[in-house]
């Protein structure tokens, strides 16, 4: 019909008006469609508050959904908060319930809010769900703002994103620092909290990340939220970088330098709950609008928040154009959602009677498993080279499958399971390990089930867990031993990295968010030395691709000696997809020197020692005498060495293998060989 009456009319003059009046009303019906359908994957373009010009007025077009509204108004500094001055038309088809107005003369930065009049009358005062900029709290206003002609530089990178397939993705590094950007470090003597701005962490968190040897920084929730004390896990604002830090075009200039500095970025994204504040989603028009009506489904009685509404299309149209918003507009690479279990299971933190069962008598919650299919398709698929993470701590299967082969497709999942052990094993006394030496063995015999991330997140250093140094057993000196020990097994195990700031160089207090990190604490040589020994983990991680490129499957990994209980000494093989530049790990998990140490290895070869714990730089030991003439080519830098770096494989059978070579494992000690 379009096509026809354009061909046969002359658009100009008031056929011109008229024809632009139709194609407004059939966009506008088509996109309210969509938005009804959960596939209006542009919806940030179109829903909150966007700069506009009609007939010849520059302003403000306003868009909100309120499906069981009375009556809607928007007021704010562009009619000196006037409540009843501007009100809002319902836009056809009425069912869909979305309100539209266009406010002449409004302009970016100012604040506005809405007024939802309920069915029974009474006045609702909201932030705007879908607004990309809010008011600093303790304010609740929404700003006005531009979020789409930021200027990127970043296309290099972009294009090489683009260019990646799923099994580049698969096997290419990944180390995460993962970052609360307002207590990583703050500005001392201001009569604010000192927050670092967006602009100033791109400056020095960027410098410190690619120094260590990161590839990904992971930022803890930046999603618009009230209290401080939530980490940014309770959201009102899905579309708006927080304000805490700067403006959106601030956070875009981080994520901008992030990429010319080939430095990822991860942010947590939160679409498992919200919280309950007046201003925010709960109860948004009168009624459940965004969370289940039946309290058993839409509140987690836990945590108390509301629980999003997953079966409805409007809802999840609302959380897909948040995901796409932030990988699309602001260039990010990748999302971690946040207690991804809570929403899977109808039953997760309920007791009986708390909780009601899916159609088939179950407690899987049916609408969340299509969710995260829709989602994960539709972003992977749109958005080539980009990750979805799961942070999910049960046995869900194919967490990260196929979904034709009934999995979510998550790019990768937080093995939740090989933390606890860890940290379990760590913990221990050395002398009660030989009893637990299975802990740090069992994760390789389910690791190929899915595509896995080790972290060591924020959640095991608070709330009186202690900072990962404090879990250590012994004196201090042992505590930064055992740490240094554990930070290598963790580099060499299968998986994806993930260290939460200040772990890198051993923060002694718990993790919060109402201060810096320790920072003083790298004046004290043993802080400065396990800081250098994870930066030299991670460079060695990054350089070697036996490290990374098949960490989901066995050919990628060998057990040497798995079952060495006894003296608590662990040794395995990683392995790169050309057979070349493999590596032997050797760790020892208790204060027993082993100076006739004796490990099996395949191939009757020259093992070259890599990295040593007993190094000068991370001990503090006078350098000894050499004991071997350099190699040719190695120059002074060898000549300089307390120990011999090659070692000779000789025929002596020994864990099982026919070849072997003795090497003098330290208390603690760490050795890691290339070959």
């Amino acid at each position: 019909m379009m096509t026809e009456l354009y061909s046969k009319r002359i658009i100009s003059g008031k056929n011109k008006y008229l024809w632009g009046v139709y194609i407004c009303v059939i966009l506008q019906q088509w996109i309210v469609t969509c938005f009804g359908q959960a596939t209006h994957y542009d919806i940030y373009k179109k829903m909150g508050a966007h700069l506009a010009e009609r007939k010849g007025k520059k302003g403000v077009c306003f868009d909100v959904w309120a499906p069981h509204a009375r009556e809607v108004y928007v007021f704010g500094e562009f009619n000196d908060w006037n409540e009843t001055s501007h009100e809002m038309k319902r836009v056809e088809p009425e069912t869909m319930g979305v309100y539209e107005l266009f406010v002449p003369g409004a302009q970016k930065g100012q604040m506005y809010k809405f007024i939802i009049v309920t069915e029974q009358g009474d006045k609702l005062y909201k932030a705007d769900p879908y607004a990309n900029y809010a008011e600093l709290r303790p304010g609740t206003a929404s700003i006005i703002t531009d979020i789409e002609h930021f200027t990127w530089t970043d296309k290099e990178w972009m294009d090489k994103r683009a260019a990646k397939s799923d099994a580049d993705v698969y096997s290419s590094p990944m180390a995460i620092y993962e970052c609360h950007p307002g207590s990583w470090m703050r500005h001392p003597g201001r009569d604010d909290e000192g927050f670092y701005t967006y602009r100033e962490l791109a400056k020095s968190l960027i410098s410190y990340v690619k120094t260590m040897g990161y590839t990904h920084i992971e930022l803890m929730g930046i999603s618009e939220y009230p209290f401080d004390g939530s980490w940014g896990y309770q959201v009102t604002g899905y579309y708006a970088p927080t304000s805490r830090y700067g403006e959106p075009e601030d956070f875009a200039y981080f994520v901008d330098q992030c990429h010319k500095n080939n430095i990822g970025v991860i942010l947590d994204w939160v679409p498992a709950h919200f919280p309950k504040d007046a201003h925010g989603l709960a109860n948004f028009d009168g009624t459940a609008t965004y969370e289940y009506a039946d309290p058993r489904k839409g509140e987690h009685p836990d945590w108390g928040t509301k629980i999003f509404d997953y079966g409805k299309n409007e809802v999840k149209n609302f959380l897909i154009g948040s995901a796409l918003m932030w990988i699309e507009n602001y260039h990010v690479d990748g999302l971690r959602v946040d207690a991804v279990a809570s929403m899977l299971y109808l039953d997760y933190g309920k007791n009986d009677g708390q909780w009601v069962p899916n159609k088939f008598g179950g407690n899987k919650n049916l609408e969340a498993v299509e969710f995260f299919k829709h989602i994960n398709t539709l972003i992977l698929g749109r958005n080539h080279g980009t990750v979805m993470i799961a942070e999910e701590s049960t046995a869900w299967p194919k967490v990260t499958g196929k979904v034709e082969e009934d999995g979510l497709n998550f790019s990768y999942k937080w093995n939740m399971g090989w933390m606890h052990d860890f940290l379990d094993y760590m913990k221990l006394d050395p002398y009660f390990r030989k009893n637990n030496h299975n802990k740090m063995t069992f994760a390789m015999s389910y690791n190929e089930s899915e595509k896995y991330i080790l972290v060591l997140s924020h959640d095991e250093v608070v709330h009186l867990k202690c900072s990962m140094l404090n879990k250590m057993p012994g004196l201090e000196g042992d505590k930064f031993k055992n740490l240094m020990a554990g930070y290598a097994f963790m580099m060499g195990h299968c998986g994806k990295k993930l260290l939460f700031m200040g772990q890198e160089f051993a923060q002694k207090q718990e993790w919060s968010e109402e201060r810096e990190l320790d920072w003083y604490l790298l004046e004290n040589p043993e802080h400065k030395k396990i800081q250098n020994w994870v930066k030299e983990l991670l460079h060695l991680y990054r350089r070697n691709r036996c490290l990374y490129e098949l960490d989901s499957s066995w050919e990628g990994f060998e057990w040497i000696n798995a079952n060495d209980a006894d003296r608590s000494i662990f040794s395995f093989i990683r392995k790169s997809k050309d057979g070349k530049n493999n590596m032997l790990f050797v760790i020892n998990f208790t204060p027993v020197e082993r100076p006739d140490y004796r490990v099996g290895v395949p191939k009757h070869k020259t093992y070259q020692l890599v990295l040593d714990s007993e190094d000068p730089k991370f001990t503090g030991k006078t350098v000894q005498a050499p004991v071997k003439k350099a190699a040719k080519g190695r120059g002074k830098a060898a000549k300089q060495s307390y120990k011999k770096l090659d070692y000779k494989a000789v025929k002596s059978e020994c864990d099982g293998r026919p070849f072997s070579f003795a090497y003098p494992l330290a208390p603690y000690g760490v050795a890691v060989f290339k070959y």
